[in-house]
Order: C-alpha cells, then structure tokens, then sequence
C-alpha cells in the first residue's frame, strides 16, 4: 500500500528517506551520476527545515520510501502572489509507472493551494520523455507569455 506523507523534517525515517531517495536521484543520469556529497548528506535536511518556503513530499510502500517531491516557494510578480517551484522529483525504479508520481503532485498541489499558490512550475531535461509524459498528462505545458516570443528556457549559472 503507497502511502503519501508530507515530510517532518525533524523525524528520523523521513529524515532517512529524503536523503537515501536525493542520493538515489543524484546516482541517476537524469540527476548528474553522482553520488550526494558527504556534506549534503549531512547537512541536508537540516538546511531544508531551516527554511519555511520548503515543503517536501514522501511516498513509502509500507516501511520502504520509494518516492520524494521537494518543493520550494518563490513569487510570481506578474500574479502578485506564490508560486509552487517542483525542485526535485524521485520516484524508485522499481515503482515507477504505478501512479506514485501523480498522487505526490496531489499533496504538492493541495500543499501549494493551501500556501495561496498561483502555480507549480518545475524544470525537466529534454531528454526525460518517461517524466515529461507524466507531467503533460498532469497538465504542466512549456512555459510562454507570448508565442511569438518563444518558450522560456531554465538557465543557471554557478557562483562557486
């Protein structure tokens, strides 16, 4: 049975999970290859719970964690009010496909609703059909104001 749970940051198995689950995305190529260092693993949750505009989202199937949305709130100057940034999403190899993703973007959504949220915005590699299907079937579009203007591109730039 898949259970879906906010995240308490300061309990232990959800400690556990988020950081066992960030390190399994990180190992990922779609999470770069490579292993969490040893300073995020320790400092990690921490750094989440020291910062309020952070919510995070785990789904166990009974003791096991087999998925985590992290998600942080920014501001939408054009709407005048939140918005609902998806940072991370981690779904088990071996339970993807069942629907785990779609039922942690419904305690993220209702999360961000309860935040007076004006939307969900997240990133994606191209390269990532499996999770660029399930975020079209859960109605995310690529981003525009004005079609003649283009699609928005996420860029970033590292300062150290």
């Amino acid at each position: 049975m898949i259970e879906i749970t906010r995240v308490c940051y300061d309990d232990a198995i959800h400690a556990a999970a988020l950081v066992e689950l960030m390190d399994a995305y990180a190992r990922d190529p779609a999470g770069g290859g490579k292993a969490l260092s040893d300073f995020a693993r320790q400092n990690l949750v921490g750094a989440l719970a020291a910062r309020p505009f952070i919510f995070s989202v785990l789904a166990f199937d009974d003791a096991m964690p087999v998925g985590l949305v992290n998600a942080i709130e920014g501001f939408s100057t054009f709407a005048c009010r939140p918005l609902v940034n998806v940072h991370d999403v981690v779904v088990a190899p071996s339970h993807r496909g069942r629907g785990i993703a779609a039922h942690m973007f419904e305690q993220v959504e209702a999360l961000a609703r309860e935040r007076g949220a004006c939307k969900l915005t997240l990133e994606v590699l191209q390269g990532n059909t499996p999770a660029r299907n399930v975020y079209q079937r859960l109605g995310f579009t690529d981003y525009q104001l004005d079609p003649a203007m283009g699609h928005a591109q996420f860029l970033h730039k590292w300062l150290d």
